[in-house]
């Protein structure tokens, strides 16, 4: 009996991670590029039940054998083994803001932060006071050779991640900027968007603020080139891949088996006091 506390104690302790996680994926289904964790549990080792009844061991010349036969196995209880990311992309959106950039395929696009570099897919930029590109939060979005420097309505960046301004824009700020970088008659190119590839993503680490960061399992970033670079589309954000149909099923799913391992443990307590007090009176 004390055992099946136990092994219900684990079950609870489990649900309540994963009603954390479920909450947190719930939380963050309107932020963009946001991708949705799972609980990956992982069972205790399993006892073998075998009929005592029996003879214990068999003997012959060259040794002995069990002789009591396997009845079944009794679980032992469940652990929170992992909290895996999910990283199937979500719907693309468009805002036609410029400053909203996405990925599409895998991919992340890289900040610098004080703790050093870090990556999201998060591409709901702007402009600080010093026209460089950055986060929401105010960390600069770097390109393959060091910082984005722009002026409002005055940049373009193609499928490739190339950042283009309009060098006539310059000379005339009030002129219309066209939105289509190829048919400006003066263009430069001042830089490509630093987008990266891990050999191993599910190994990264979320930080927050839609940020993630490498592990010595996920390896280094490597900036993503031919086949393996996706496509970048400006006027885009990438929207959560949570469902929250779904998250609400696993939300009920998990109370209910909160509650089974909790009505699990009362019953266990109750034989458990019987067995006590039944003893006390025997042996009075």
């Amino acid at each position: 009996m004390i055992r099946g506390i136990h092994t219900s104690a684990a079950g609870m302790s489990v649900m309540q991670g994963k009603m954390d996680i479920i909450s947190n994926n719930m939380a963050n289904v309107d932020l963009s590029a946001y991708k949705k964790d799972v609980a990956v549990m992982k069972s205790f080792p399993d006892i073998q039940i075998r009929r005592g009844s029996d003879d214990g061991l068999m003997s012959f010349p060259l040794g002995s054998y069990d002789t009591m036969p396997v009845v079944g196995k009794l679980g032992t209880g469940v652990e929170l083994n992992e909290n895996f990311t999910i990283w199937e992309q979500g719907n693309l959106k468009e805002t036609n803001n410029d400053f909203d950039f996405a990925l599409d395929g895998k991919g992340f696009m890289t900040i610098e932060t004080e703790r050093g570099e870090r990556y999201t897919r998060n591409g709901a930029f702007t402009l600080d006071k010093d026209g460089f590109l950055v986060t929401k939060e105010g960390y600069k979005v770097l390109s393959e050779t060091g910082y984005i420097q722009i002026k409002e309505n005055n940049f373009a960046i193609d499928k490739e991640g190339n950042i283009y301004v309009n060098k006539e824009y310059e000379s005339d700020p009030n002129r219309l900027v066209k939105k289509d970088e190829n048919e400006w008659k003066d263009r430069e190119l001042i830089g490509t968007l630093k987008i990266v590839r891990f050999p191993r993503e599910r190994e990264l680490r979320k930080e927050g603020s839609s940020l993630y960061y490498s592990t010595e399992f996920s390896g280094n970033a490597q900036i993503a080139t031919g086949n393996n670079r996706p496509q970048l589309l400006q006027g885009f954000r990438e929207g959560s891949n949570v469902n929250v149909v779904s998250e609400m099923v696993q939300m009920i799913e998990v109370q209910r088996l909160y509650e089974a391992n909790q009505k699990a443990i009362q019953s266990h307590d109750n034989l458990l006091g019987k067995a006590i007090n039944q003893a006390g009176i025997a042996r009075g």
